[in-house]
């Protein structure tokens, strides 16, 4: 989902952001056909009968759009994971206009006020969200763990589920430390820290991007971040033990779509090392990336702010199909260090329809459904669009929320150092502040990548999102 996370309550801000998204032209409302598909509920089929399971869901307060389930028991000397995800393929009929406008929107867009959704609300918060009492379609996953978290067998087969409860994280979280959970609640620590020592062991890393805040004290703008609780990070490992899982299944299915990512190139690692100097954070050569990462405290600004930037190194992903056997030559995510399938979050992600379909056959032993096969020719060019633009968004709100930080203080001096310089005009570059951990636009001679200098402001407009800094 969005690599960072801004809220803003201001009412000035939310008018620009409506702009912003005219301007990018982000769909609307969703044309009357398709909501009137959503709306029509489907006959259940007749498959497994999961509806014992003791579910939860665990998603921020006011969520409604909750694609996942999940039930942790132990299992001799290890651990049984069953995870319930929406089965929107039984709403979404292949060819229909619902069909086609997901196909448009290809992902739900984040924005610091609102959110886009891919689906209407009647179904991605409706009859396809896995709401608490409520008897919905799933594919459901059975993981089985060993004493150290290791996969040992893994399944995925259409049940009917419903889920018992629908939690947030600080309430996971307090429930957990108070040592009040009940066993497959408390089970998620368990489980969780097991896999993020897997993931050390195997060279992965989990990015923990704190999400920011901007709010309006004094007259003035000012820039906070809430730093991921523990419980995040556990839940997440569940999803991405997932879709390890179904990644795993698809290769040796022969069939599949994976989300790759190579190593990141030395320029943007370089860059990052800049960024790392900007904001004090000590980086010595011996040390890794990944090392760094797992040192940092998101409670700290200068440290949030890093891993924000640090979502730079994701931009190489990307989405690959492959069919009959025939192996992509890149089938690993180098963040996962680990082939890994985007597959559990299909009401607000258009790939893991997909993904999960093809599991399923895989397990049933079954072909895929010839619209799953007639769609991978344009899957993953349709992805990366809205990937780009759900990219531009972002970058569009960064700039429009930092412009606001700073357009009451032109003429002010900050502490920057200089992070980026334009290839063919190294008059120009960008600079990091040190705080507030503003990136801008520098003009001046003499630039030198990594210097650290005293910057003005010269120019910080929301009505066109730049922020401009020269020299002091």
């Amino acid at each position: 989902m969005p690599r960072r996370r801004i809220r803003v309550t201001d009412v000035p801000l939310r008018a620009a952001f409506a702009a912003l998204r005219t301007e990018l032209g982000v769909p609307a409302d969703f044309p009357p056909e398709v909501t009137a598909e959503a709306d029509r509920m489907p006959p259940l089929e007749a498959c497994q009968d999961a509806t014992d399971i003791p579910l939860f869901t665990i998603d921020p307060p006011g969520s409604l759009d909750l694609d996942q389930a999940m039930h942790l028991s132990r299992r001799g000397t290890g651990y049984r994971l069953r995870y319930a995800i929406a089965d929107v393929a039984a709403f979404v009929v292949p060819g229909s206009a619902l069909d086609a406008e997901t196909h448009r929107r290809v992902l739900t867009l984040y924005f610091p006020d609102t959110r886009v959704p891919l689906h209407p609300s009647l179904l991605s918060e409706g009859a396809a969200s896995l709401l608490p009492d409520q008897v919905r379609p799933a594919a459901l996953w059975t993981i089985d763990l060993d004493a150290e978290g290791r996969t040992t067998a893994a399944e995925v087969r259409r049940a009917l589920v419903r889920s018992r409860a629908r939690l947030d994280y600080e309430g996971v979280q307090r429930t957990i430390d108070s040592g009040t959970a009940e066993e497959p609640l408390a089970l998620l620590r368990v489980v969780g820290e097991l896999r993020e020592r897997l993931e050390v062991e195997r060279g992965g890393i989990s990015l923990r991007v704190p999400e920011q805040e901007i709010v309006e004290r004094d007259g003035s703008y000012q820039l906070t971040y809430r730093a991921p609780l523990p419980a995040d990070g556990w839940n997440a490992q569940i999803s991405l033990l997932t879709g390890m899982a179904a990644a795993d299944l698809m290769l040796a299915y022969g069939t599949g779509v994976l989300r790759t990512l190579p190593a990141a190139p030395d320029g943007a690692v370089g860059r990052l090392r800049r960024t790392a100097t900007a904001l004090h954070i000590d980086w010595p050569h011996h040390v890794s990336y990944a090392a760094l990462i797992r040192s940092l405290d998101t409670g700290v600004p200068s440290h949030a702010a890093f891993l924000q930037e640090c979502t730079t190194l994701l931009r190489g992903a990307g989405y690959t199909v492959f069919r009959d056997g025939a192996l992509p030559p890149l089938t690993t995510h180098a963040a996962v260090a680990a082939p890994y399938a985007h597959c559990t979050a299909p009401l607000r992600r258009l790939v893991d329809r997909y993904a999960s379909e093809i599991c399923l056959a895989a397990v049933a032993g079954e072909p895929v459904p010839e619209w799953v096969l007639a769609a991978f020719e344009a899957l993953p060019r349709e992805m990366s669009e809205g990937g780009r633009l759900a990219a531009k968004a972002e970058r569009a709100c960064v700039d429009l929320v930092e412009a606001a930080l700073l357009k009451d203080r032109v003429g002010e001096v900050f502490d920057g150092c200089v992070v980026e310089l334009e290839e063919h005009r190294p008059d120009v570059g960008t600079v990091q502040l040190e705080s507030p951990a503003v990136l801008g636009r520098i003009d001046g001679e003499g630039l030198s990548l990594g210097e650290r200098m005293r910057v003005r402001v010269v120019a910080s407009d929301p009505e066109t999102s730049k922020v401009r800094f020269v020299p002091a």
